[in-house]
């Protein structure tokens, strides 16, 4: 049997799944992934309810950008629009990993923005957008992160989670652990009593990373 372009994206969604199970990003199937289907109008994203460390080819639907339902897992995501409207406003976007992880909200819910304080969140983030709470699964949630991804390839959802895209699966899994990364250690800074310690600015436009 031949080995598809959509086959390799679904095993690097599933490995990507399993990673941020284990790494307590994400409880079992909150959360969802998804991918482009190059040179296509398409898109893969796991199905509702699915668990992600227990992904299997059969969890996935395929979708189009126009919003229709071509193959795959009969329910697609309640959250599938929260992809389909970034990779419309976003066609550079190849991998989309929507989580929920815990001090990406605590530093939210905290009132205080997440400061990117070494080289690899400056170099693999640099910035994230914001969008205050929306109902999940709707158009307005959906239409408020596509507005965000212009700016940004990461993006938090107030009381919900974050977004992070890439121009493959591996990236945007990098960006989120940069994500959660920069969250814990700015609340450890907070509690620490600092609130303005972050990379250094004369640095920003003129870094290398390994």
């Amino acid at each position: 049997m031949t080995t598809t372009q959509r086959d390799i994206l679904i095993d690097e969604l599933s490995e990507a799944g399993a990673h941020v199970v284990s790494r307590g990003l994400v409880q079992a199937s909150g959360g969802n992934l998804s991918a482009r289907l190059p040179g296509t109008d398409r898109f893969i994203v796991t199905g509702t309810g699915t668990w992600l460390d227990r992904l299997v080819p059969d969890d996935f639907a395929v979708m189009t950008l126009a919003g229709e339902w071509v193959d795959g897992a009969e329910r697609a995501s309640a959250e599938w629009k929260l992809h389909q409207r970034t990779y419309a406003a976003r066609p550079d976007v190849a991998a989309i990993v929507h989580l929920h992880p815990q001090h990406v909200l605590l530093v939210d819910m905290l009132g205080a923005p997440i400061r990117f304080t070494t080289l690899d969140h400056q170099y693999y983030l640099g910035s994230a957008g914001r969008v205050p709470f929306l109902p999940s699964g709707s158009d307005a949630i959906a239409d408020a992160a596509a507005q965000a991804a212009l700016e940004h390839d990461a993006v938090v959802l107030a009381h919900h989670g974050c977004s992070t895209l890439g121009d493959s699966v591996a990236m945007a899994l990098r960006r989120a652990l940069n994500l959660e990364e920069a969250a814990t250690m700015t609340y450890r800074l907070l509690r620490a009593g600092d609130t303005t310690t972050t990379f250094p600015p004369e640095w920003k436009d003129n870094i290398l990373t390994a």
